[in-house]
């Protein structure tokens, strides 16, 4: 397994499991979120804390699962389907996750 797939794996488990710490540790300090295509969302690896902690405590429940994932070279395109609460009728999702130094350093997501 390469590293954007690998990565990519990690941080949807961590996501998941609602472990802020496992999925802050696969993220660059100075990660860049954007609304696809350039439309920047947040930037820092606080801001992605202070967002997916609360995104965690507010629904317990989320669940996003893997529909499909194509990776080349430093990127991984994952589409989602992501529940916010277990009954909730599913929303789909697209992150296209950009690998530098071993991290996520960008995330563009298509909703």
């Amino acid at each position: 397994m390469d590293q954007a797939e690998y990565l990519a794996q990690k941080q949807l488990d961590a996501y998941n499991a609602k472990d802020i710490e496992a999925f802050l540790s696969c993220y660059h300090d100075d990660v860049q979120v954007y609304d696809f295509p350039n439309d920047s969302v947040f930037s820092g690896k606080n801001d992605v804390r202070q967002r997916y902690a609360t995104l965690f405590e507010t629904y317990p429940e989320m669940e996003a699962r893997l529909v499909n994932r194509m990776v080349c070279g430093d990127v991984a395109i994952d589409h989602e389907e992501v529940r916010r609460e277990r009954h909730d009728m599913p929303f789909f999702a697209i992150a296209i996750y950009t690998i530098r130094d071993d991290k996520i350093a960008e995330v563009r997501f298509i909703k």
